[in-house]
């Protein structure tokens, strides 16, 4: 993307919002720090949140309470979600089976919906070493969204589940569509357009061949009728032997879902040589009902497989001026060492240096910024160590800052309203012993954001950060996220 794309006008209001907010920040975060953070928190932390290295005092963005997801700790989970609008957060928490529900006004947990109906944590055994880890692709819930009164969440078993966010939690669960037969493993990732009528959502992990569902969603209307449309694949011949695709976003200027596409086809020596991924344009009003299979793309349409440069992309998000930005990561491309930004429109990109390694990535309109969950970010002349850290860049593609997170954290959410953003943090590694998956955090920082004890008492938590910015935070735009 060239620096022509992102307006100049977009870069003089941010950077005097950056300036502006070393000072107003304090507002917000000192009173708080100094009261104690973990006074905002649910019931659970024994110690002062907000400590340690993933709290630093010196970062534009600053951690400002912790909230305690009541039931098993945080083991294993996946997207996260924000709806501005219902002041709710939500996550895909496979560890206590349910979607977490977050109120965004008063820091507290809400509920979890759909409690027990997911797969939850699935494990396996490797038949050599005898190593009992977390198999996710078919654990669950994994992708999450809302659009007003719904919620879409999808499952380790092939479907999707719909739920009234109006409704109790015993009569919250409206539907289950499954996309595929149970073996096609979890339903992961997914988008709506803006009006809610369309979802697309991606089976990751299927073999022989990944593929999206296009479903016909709920939009505004007060009961659930959600279908199956279309089966969507990546043509084999052109692309052989494409593993994965991740993370979609709607783009409401070209009217287009944008599909990460973690390796595009699987050349020799994939995996130990350079292994780019692509971009997946699709368009919902030209697709065939039943099944569509994509090629090669299409400038003349802006459909198709779209080949991209030194990026194996995992998350992807809509930021300013229609560019998208995708979380390359080196467990795609050893190679990877930065972050890609690529225009929708012209398809012009630039890489924003020293931060890698994402999964789940998120643009704020309420800062004018993007959120990556980084769990493997990593020097740029080599990767001999990745440590987990939440990634901050400006809408002019600058990277600001990282915050170091706990090992293995992945997701992220911000409310536009609000300017807060929204990190889940593993529990510490002591509270999982062998033969019960791993995946704890292994080093302090968790611990420190959440004020638990780094030991198996520790819970894990979402850290909530902030970044105080001047102007309307109560936006009435009625678009639902900003992802």
């Amino acid at each position: 993307m060239r620096k022509s794309v992102v307006e100049s006008t977009y870069r003089r209001r941010h950077m005097s919002a950056r300036n502006s907010s070393r000072i107003s920040l304090a507002a917000i975060v000192a009173a708080p720090l100094l009261g104690g953070v973990g006074s905002l928190a649910t019931s659970g932390a024994a110690l002062a949140a907000c400590t340690g290295p993933g709290a630093p005092t010196t970062t534009e963005t600053r951690c400002l309470t912790a909230v305690i997801i009541p039931g098993k700790p945080l083991q294993s989970y996946d997207i996260s979600w924000v709806n501005p609008h219902r002041a709710e957060y939500y996550l895909g928490d496979r560890s206590n089976s349910g979607i977490d529900i977050i109120d965004t006004r008063t820091l507290t947990f809400k509920r979890t919906v759909g409690k027990g109906l997911f797969t939850g944590i699935v494990l396996q055994t490797n038949p050599t070493t005898g190593v009992v880890s977390i198999n996710n692709d078919k654990s669950g819930p994994d992708g999450v969204v809302t659009h007003g009164r719904w919620l879409y969440a999808g499952d380790g078993n092939s479907t999707l589940k719909v739920f009234d966010l109006d409704a109790s939690d015993a009569s919250a669960h409206k539907q289950t569509v499954p996309t595929g037969a149970p073996a096609d493993n979890r339903v992961d990732e997914m988008a709506l357009t803006t009006d809610g009528e369309f979802l697309l959502a991606v089976n990751n992990a299927a073999e022989p061949l990944p593929f999206a569902t296009l479903f016909a969603a709920n939009g505004d209307q007060n009961h659930s009728s959600v279908m199956v449309l279309t089966k969507i694949t990546i043509d084999p011949n052109a692309f052989p032997g494409t593993p994965a695709i991740e993370q979609p976003t709607w783009d409401p200027t070209t009217k287009r879902f944008y599909v990460s596409v973690p390796i595009l086809g699987k050349p020799g020596g994939c995996g130990t040589a350079t292994c780019d991924g692509g971009l997946l344009v699709i368009d919902p009003t030209t697709v065939t009902m039943g099944t569509m299979v994509l090629g090669a793309f299409n400038p003349a349409t802006n459909t198709g497989a779209l080949q991209l440069s030194d990026c194996g992309p995992n998350g992807a998000t809509v930021g300013p001026n229609d560019n998208l930005l995708l979380g390359c990561t080196q467990a795609n491309n050893p190679s990877n060492r930065s972050t890609l930004v690529i225009n929708a429109t012209t398809k012009h990109f630039s890489h924003v240096n020293g931060i890698v390694g994402s999964d789940e990535v998120w643009f704020n309109k309420g800062d004018g910024r993007y959120y990556t969950g980084s769990n493997r970010n990593c020097a740029p002349a080599g990767c001999p160590a990745q440590a987990a850290v939440l990634g901050v860049i400006d809408g002019t593609s600058v990277l600001i800052e990282t915050i170091p997170q706990s090992s293995g954290s992945h997701s992220v959410a911000a409310d536009f309203k609000r300017n807060l953003i929204f990190v889940p943090q593993n529990a510490p590694a002591a509270a999982f012993p062998a033969g019960t998956g791993g995946n704890g955090d292994t080093t302090p920082v968790g611990a420190g954001i959440c004020g638990t004890a780094n030991d198996a008492t520790g819970t894990g938590c979402i850290g909530v950060f902030a970044h105080y910015v001047d102007g309307d935070r109560d936006d009435h735009d009625r678009d639902d996220h900003d992802h």
